[in-house]
Parts: structure tokens; sequence; C-alpha cells
């Protein structure tokens, strides 16, 4: 998950669900704790156990989640087609790769060797600087979705203030366009008066005099 793109809706519910609960609806079967996660259906009841997903959701897109020291995980083979997990930490269990789904307590140094541990690794997750064993960014989905809502929040901001900036500048533009015009038309006035033609002045003759008849002789 990179920051910018849209996360899918349904990894925030995937990372608040609850697993390995135990099924309200097979209480007595013996595989009925709840491990699997559908990523299509997103109903508030996400977590469901093997028997719900023959019934239920046997043509879905199912994820299995798995524990690993009492935490979950879920393996990158089952996420890595729908979901970019590039800058998560993995580890290597059973054979296979998988992700923590959410940040776990920090390790407390007991002894030389958890010392000594510590201080020779250099990479730490961005989010709860949890010691990291290679070039990884998080260490888990959770610390990944978290640094994503940081960044597109910081994102908004970010527009908002740039927006806000632009339609200042583009209401002084329009002050000094407007007081501009005025100017132009004042200055417009005066030179339609100076140009007046002079064929169109009112020319005033002189009245004649009293007009006198001639005598008669």
């Amino acid at each position: 998950m990179k920051g910018g793109e849209s996360v899918p809706s349904w990894v925030e519910l995937l990372l608040s669900t609850q697993f390995f609960t135990t099924c309200s609806s097979h209480l007595i079967s013996p595989r009925n704790e709840c491990n699997f996660f559908c990523i299509d259906c997103q109903t508030p009841q996400a977590s469901f156990c093997y028997y719900c997903r023959l019934s239920h959701h046997s043509s879905h897109h199912v994820i299995q989640i798995r524990r690993s020291s009492y935490h979950d995980v879920v393996k990158v083979s089952e996420l890595e087609d729908i979901l970019v997990i590039s800058d998560v930490q993995t580890y290597v269990i059973n054979s296979s790769r998988v992700v923590y789904l959410t940040e776990r307590p920090q390790l407390r140094s007991c002894g030389v060797s958890n010392t000594k541990l510590s201080s020779s690794q250099t990479y730490k997750c961005e989010i709860c600087t949890r010691t990291l064993l290679d070039d990884f960014r998080f260490c888990s989905l959770g610390c990944n979705f978290t640094a994503i809502k940081r960044d597109n929040e910081k994102n908004v901001a970010h527009n908002g203030i740039a927006s806000n900036a632009k339609d200042v500048e583009i209401g002084t533009n329009n002050g000094s366009t407007n007081a501009g015009s005025a100017n132009e038309i004042s200055s417009d006035a005066n030179n339609y008066r100076n140009e007046i033609p002079s064929s169109t002045r009112v020319i005033r003759h002189r009245r004649k005099g009293i007009p006198r008849r001639a005598p008669f002789f």
C-alpha cells in the first residue's frame, strides 16, 4: 500500500476484525474457530469458520488468518495479488512467507544477546519504531495503513491551503483588473471630449441690424 493511493475498503475492516473466536453457528463442530475473512462480502460479522466458508463463501475471495506466537498473520501468497505489501516486513513461518496484521509489542532487551541484536539492527518501522530484520518501512499491515492515512490527511490539508491561496490571488487580480478597467473608461471619456470634430460644434452668427427701407423719391 502506497501513500496517495486509494486503499481498498476491506483493509480497514480486516485490521479491526477479531479472529479465532468460536463460531456461534457451529459451537460443537471441531473446526469452529473464526479464522477466515471475505473481501467480497465485507459484512459486520467479518470473521467466520471453515463450515461457514463452505456454506456461504465458496465462490468468494477468502483470506485465511493464521497464528504465530499469539499474533495474527497472513500468507504473502494470499495478499500479493490483491494488495501492494512491498513495504511490509515479511517473515518465514512453517516454510511460508507471512506478514503480521497489526503492530506487536516491542521486544524487551534481556541480557547481552538481545542487546547486541538490537544494536546491530538499523531498520525500524516508521510508525511504531519496532526493529525490523530487513530494509522495509513497516512491521505490519496495520502500521502501513496508519502511514497511508497520515500521508493522505497531509495531502488534503496541503491541497486545501494551496486552493485558498489561489482563490486569494485570483481575487487580488480581479480587483486590479477592475481598477484598471475603470481608469481606462475614465481616460477614454476624456479623450472623447477632446476629440469632438469641429463640424459638430455649434456655429453662432452675429445678428444683423434692423433693416431700413430705402427713401422714396
